[in-house]
């Protein structure tokens, strides 16, 4: 087996093939400057779409230098099981289904379940 062995070469550890030839994509550097005075520099290929705010490494947002705060998204309340249930069902619907809920269990036709 030894004989079979490549000696001198380290495998999987470096590309056999040649930097000749080879353009990198072309690049631009971008600047951020967030609010405590860092400043960011990011290289982003030319075809990218650059974005307004960039993550700092003290981890608050920093702002490109050429663009302007981007507007907030507004932002949707979180919808409870109530909400739900009240789009489906008037108050007067759910009285109405609490009293025949009652109505069966006091009359012994239903029995009640313990919740574990």
């Amino acid at each position: 087996m030894s004989d079979r062995s490549m000696r001198g070469t380290r495998l999987g550890a470096q590309s056999l093939e040649s930097d000749n030839g080879v353009q990198p994509a072309a690049r631009q550097d971008i600047r951020y400057t967030c609010p405590n005075g860092h400043s960011v520099v990011v290289p982003m290929s030319v075809e990218a779409d650059v974005p307004a705010l960039w993550e700092c490494r003290c981890g608050s947002m920093a702002l490109r230098e050429d663009a302007e705060i981007p507007q907030a998204k507004p932002v949707k309340p979180a919808r409870t099981h109530w909400d739900m249930l009240m789009e489906r069902r008037t108050t007067a619907e759910l009285e109405e289904l609490l009293a025949e809920r009652l109505e069966l269990l006091r009359s012994g036709r239903l029995t009640a379940r313990r919740s574990a």
